[in-house]
């Protein structure tokens, strides 16, 4: 392939699955341009030579959409692949919390992805082809606990995808609706958690079992390499559509029971697992 075409832009790139599949695309040849809400963050990739920092800030839509197209002008011969990566988790009770905290995360992951993702098209479209990656998550399958605006904004992600495959089907831009499971990342750390002071104490606890669930989860999670290592595989291969990474449990066995099993069963199992009773 052409060098000039081998370029890339990676929303989410400080850290994490983000940063994992800059440095992956990096050393496999490619020049990436990354972004962060704070270019100071992303010092850890500036070293290589073929890393471009952007600043994007999912909360300023009308910035994020300029962010794109600075990158978009700057990267010669346009972007093969995009990622749609970046995110954050808010741990709260929907009813207790403020919703205007939902609803800046619904805003941010959803609606402001969605618009820069319009201009990503536009231009995949324009050059002919090349991969546009939706980063949604297993939650998509399987909500996660105090989690609401989280997996409503990675539902509609997946949605969104499945709607492109049909759209895009005669050209040659190919979408991927990317579904990691748990890694081992900061995610939980950076979490934004809250738990009103007029939260009943019975919802207090049950929050607490599924925050420690959450956080065992993340703490014996397989390493964040491997999703970039999943990611990039399948783009190789020109794979579209669902693809699942995270350990076996995860991503082979949770999703047969969910199938097989009655509904009533599997949201049991669930429930278990995620600490809640």
């Amino acid at each position: 392939m052409d060098r000039i075409r081998r370029n890339a832009f990676v929303t989410g790139a400080s850290s994490g699955i983000g940063q994992a599949v800059a440095r992956k695309l990096l050393k496999e040849g490619y020049s990436v341009w990354g972004t962060s809400r704070s270019v100071a963050r992303l010092e850890a990739l500036d070293s290589d030579l073929n890393f471009h920092a952007i600043g994007l800030d999912l909360d300023d839509e009308d910035g994020a959409v300029a962010s794109y197209r600075t990158a978009l002008a700057a990267a010669e011969g346009g972007f093969e692949i995009v990622v749609n990566n970046a995110g954050y988790g808010v741990f709260e009770e929907f009813d207790l919390a403020a919703f205007e905290l939902w609803e800046k995360q619904i805003q941010a992951m959803l609606i402001t992805t969605l618009r820069v993702m319009r201009e990503q098209v536009i231009d995949l479209k324009s050059r002919g082809g090349g991969t546009l990656v939706n980063v949604s998550s297993l939650a998509t399958e399987f909500p996660l606990p105090y989690m609401s605006g989280y997996n409503v904004a990675k539902a509609g992600l997946s949605a969104m995808s499945e709607s492109l495959l049909m759209e895009l089907a005669p050209t040659a831009v190919r979408v991927i609706d990317f579904r990691p499971g748990d890694f081992r990342t900061d995610f939980n750390v950076a979490m934004t958690r809250q738990t009103p002071a007029h939260s009943p104490a019975a919802a207090n606890a049950r929050m607490a079992g599924a925050w420690a669930a959450l956080e065992a989860n993340f703490d014996h999670a397989p390493e964040v390499e491997m999703a970039a290592h999943d990611l990039f595989r399948a783009v190789e291969r020109k794979r579209q559509g669902v693809v699942r990474s995270g350990d076996f449990f995860q991503t082979r066995l949770a999703p047969l029971f969910e199938r097989l099993m009655p509904l009533r069963w599997a949201r049991a199992v669930r429930w278990h697992y995620f600490g809640l009773k």
